[in-house]
């Protein structure tokens, strides 16, 4: 079976971005997140809570917001 090609600017690391910040939107426990995301390091997901507002410049929080707004 062959994968779907995402857009050219699109990789991995985002879509976890996106798990991660749209959780914490979400109102998840920065701890809680932690764990989801397997970081050792605390200051690691609070780099990812701090991002929160810059999110605007992310495709793939675009298309998340727009799935999210089509059901």
């Amino acid at each position: 079976m062959r994968l779907p090609r995402m857009h050219p600017r699109m990789h991995p690391h985002m879509l976890r971005h996106t798990f991660v910040t749209t959780m914490l939107d979400a109102g998840v426990d920065l701890r809680d997140m932690q764990i989801a995301a397997q970081h050792v390091d605390p200051r690691t997901t609070m780099r990812y809570d701090r991002a929160r507002k810059n999110l605007d410049r992310y495709p793939n929080y675009i298309l998340a917001a727009y799935m999210a707004s089509a059901t």
